[in-house]
C-alpha cells in the first residue's frame, strides 16, 4: 500500500489513540452522510459504554459543550503543536470538569452550555483520562467521536493523516457508473443520465457490457464507491476519486481537510436529485460552478469531458481509502460529434450562481445571496391552494431537488387579516413544518436552508408538559431523578426553565428518549418540595406546571 502524500505535512508519533482498545471504527473521515461530510473518526466501543477516553497529547481543555443533540457531551483539548482534539458523545468528564459545567449552567440558567476555558484551568498530559464513553446527543450507538482540528483555521482534518491508522488492506468497491449528459446546461433534476453497470471485484472492475460506449457532447460522469476496512463490516468513505481520459487527470476528489463552513457542499458533490428519491450517494464526477468546498485540485473544466470527435477515448477511474488501497475501472468511450448544438433557452427567472439574485412579486419577495446556489438556476414559481389555517397560499420556491449552499431570505404578504396575532404568525414548510419568522412591514420574514413550498401560519397555543414518573403529593425517595415530556405543536421551544423550591435547576434533556429529567442532588434534601416547570415556545406561548412531591 502507498501512503498518501499528504502525510508528510501532519506530524506522526505525536497523538496516541483515545481509547485503549484496538482501534475499530463504525464511521471515517469525509463519510457522506445527509447534509454534511463526517468530520471525524468514530471509534467503535463493542457496543456500550463507560471506556476510559485519554487527551491523545499534552495539552488543556479549551472547551467544553454540552448539547441537546450533535455530540451530547464533547470535549476539546488545545495541544502546543497547533492542533486541537475533539471527543463526542461522551457518557461523563472528571468531577473537575463536571463541576465547571454545573456551576456554569447555574450561573447562566441554562441546560445547553458552550465553555471556553482558559489554559491553566485544566492542564492535562498525554494519556491522562479526562471522560468515559458514552452514547449521548444524536448517536447512532455507543462510540467515541474524534476529530482533530487546525486550532486555527478550525478546519477539520483526516485523523489517519497523523498516524492513527485503521488496520485497512480492503480496496475500496465501486457498484455503478454513470454517465451526465450536460450539453451547456445546468446540473438538475431533469439531466439526462444514462447507468453503466459495473462488475468486477478485489480492486479491479469493469463495465458489464462490452465498452466502448457511445457517447456524445458535454458529459460528465458519477461513481458509487464506498470502502470497508480490516477491522469491520461497516460500509465506510473513501479518501480520492480520480478520473483520467487518455491518460489526462480530468476529475480528481480528495478528502484530507475541510471547514465546517462548507459542509453542506455535500449536496452540490452528489447527485442531490437521485439522494432525495432513492437514498443513492452517487458521488458526480464534476464539479458545480457555486461549490466552493476546495476538495478538487487538480481538476479541469470542471471535470466535464466534451466527446465531439469521431476518437476512441480511454477513461479510468482510481478509487483509494486513506491506507493507500486501490481499485480501478477502466473504459472506452467511442466519442461522436453532436449533431446540433442546443442553445439552452433562457427563462425569464434565469439566476446565475455567482451572483446576488432576487425573485419580487406582489406576494413573495425572496432574495438568493452571492454564494446560496450552487448552480445556475432557471428559477420557477407557482402558487398551491391554501392549507386549512394557512393565512396565505402555498407558495411553491423552485423544488426541493436544487439544494442551496446557504440560507435564502424569504417574505410572504399574508393575504387574510392577521388581526391581533400578527406577533403569532411565523411561515411553515409544508412537510418540514415551522420555518421561524415575524411580521414587519405587511410580510412575514424568515430565513430558508431549502426550495420548497411555504406559507403563513399562527401559533396561539402553548407547549404541553406532561409528568412521566412524578404526580401530585408523590414519595420520590426511592428514585434517581424525575422526569417530564415537553413538546409544543408548531413554533417550536423557545425556553424551558424549572425551580424547586423557587430556586433555579437543571433539567437534562436526552436527545433519544426526548425526556427532560432532573437528577437529584444536594438541591433536593429529604422532605417536601414544590416544582415549578415554565416552557415558552417561538410565538411567546408559556405553558406552567406546579406539583408537590416529597423525598
Amino acid at each position: 500500500t502507498t501512503i498518501p502524500q499528504s502525510i508528510y505535512r501532519y506530524p506522526q508519533d505525536y497523538f496516541r489513540y483515545p481509547l485503549d482498545l484496538p482501534p475499530t471504527t463504525a464511521g471515517t473521515f469525509g463519510e457522506l452522510r445527509p447534509n454534511h461530510f463526517h468530520s471525524g473518526l468514530d471509534f467503535k466501543t463493542n457496543q456500550r459504554t463507560g471506556y476510559p477516553v485519554h487527551a491523545v497529547a499534552a495539552g488543556f481543555v479549551s472547551r467544553l459543550r454540552v448539547q441537546y443533540g450533535g455530540f451530547g457531551l464533547a470535549v476539546y483539548i488545545s495541544h502546543p503543536n497547533g492542533y486541537t482534539s475533539v471527543y463526542g458523545h461522551l457518557e461523563r468528564v472528571t468531577p473537575e470538569l463536571t463541576k465547571i459545567i454545573k456551576d456554569y449552567q447555574y450561573k447562566n440558567q441554562v441546560y445547553e452550555a458552550d465553555i471556553k476555558l482558559e489554559p491553566t484551568q485544566m492542564p492535562l498530559q498525554k494519556s491522562d483520562v479526562f471522560a468515559w464513553s458514552g452514547n449521548a446527543g444524536a448517536s447512532a450507538g455507543p462510540h467515541v467521536h474524534f476529530e482533530l482540528r487546525d486550532t486555527q483555521t478550525e478546519q477539520t482534518i483526516n485523523p489517519q493523516l497523523f498516524g492513527l491508522t485503521i488496520p485497512d488492506r480492503v480496496s475500496p468497491a465501486i457498484s455503478a457508473v454513470y454517465a451526465y449528459h450536460l450539453n451547456g446546461k445546468p446540473f438538475n433534476e431533469n439531466t439526462s443520465k444514462q447507468l453503466l453497470p459495473i462488475v468486477g471485484a478485489a480492486g479491479n472492475y469493469r463495465l458489464k457490457e462490452a465498452s466502448p460506449i457511445q457517447l456524445s457532447g458535454e458529459t460528465g460522469f458519477g461513481i458509487t464507491t464506498n470502502d470497508m476496512n480490516s477491522t469491520s463490516m461497516n460500509r465506510n468513505g473513501i479518501y480520492s476519486i480520480r478520473l483520467d481520459a487518455d491518460g489526462k487527470t480530468v476529475y480528481l476528489f480528495t478528502i484530507d481537510r475541510f471547514a465546517f463552513d462548507q459542509t453542506h457542499a455535500i449536496n452540490s458533490h452528489l447527485d442531490y436529485p437521485a439522494f432525495l428519491n432513492s437514498g443513492r450517494y452517487i458521488q458526480k464526477s464534476f464539479v458545480d460552478p457555486g461549490n466552493q468546498i476546495g476538495l478538487y485540485n487538480g481538476t479541469q473544466n470542471r471535470g466535464v469531458i466534451n466527446f465531439n470527435d469521431d476518437a476512441i477515448h480511454e477513461l479510468e477511474y482510481v478509487v483509494k481509502d486513506v491506507a493507500g488501497n486501490t481499485s480501478t475501472l477502466k473504459f472506452q468511450v467511442k466519442s461522436s460529434v453532436p449533431n446540433v448544438l442546443e442553445t439552452p433557452v433562457i427563462g425569464t427567472n434565469f439566476f446565475k450562481a455567482n451572483q446576488q439574485n432576487t425573485f419580487a412579486t406582489s406576494q413573495v419577495k425572496v432574495i438568493f445571496p452571492q454564494g446560496v446556489l450552487y448552480e445556475n438556476l432557471d428559477f420557477a414559481y407557482s402558487t398551491l391552494p391554501r392549507k386549512t389555517g394557512g393565512y396565505s397560499v402555498v407558495h411553491r420556491i423552485h423544488n426541493r431537488f436544487t439544494p442551496l449552499h446557504d440560507q435564502a431570505d424569504l417574505w410572504i404578504k399574508p393575504d387574510v387579516s392577521l388581526g391581533n396575532y400578527a406577533d403569532k404568525a411565523l411561515i411553515i414548510n409544508t412537510g418540514h413544518g415551522a420555518q421561524g419568522g415575524f411580521f414587519k412591514d405587511g410580510y412575514v420574514k424568515t430565513k430558508i436552508k431549502s426550495f420548497g413550498d411555504y406559507y403563513i401560519a399562527l401559533d396561539t397555543l402553548a407547549p404541553v408538559i406532561a409528568p412521566v414518573n412524578i404526580s401530585e403529593g408523590k414519595n420520590m425517595a426511592a428514585l434517581k431523578y424525575l422526569s417530564l415530556r415537553i413538546g409544543d405543536n408548531l413554533s417550536g421551544i423557545k425556553t424551558y426553565n424549572a425551580y424547586l423550591d423557587g430556586q433555579w435547576i437543571v433539567l437534562e434533556h436526552d436527545y433519544k428518549s426526548k425526556l427532560f429529567r432532573y437528577f437529584f442532588d444536594e438541591h433536593c434534601l429529604p422532605g417536601k418540595h414544590q416544582l415549578e416547570v415554565v416552557v415558552t415556545d417561538q410565538k411567546e406561548n408559556t405553558k406552567r406546571l406546579t406539583l408537590n412531591f416529597y423525598r
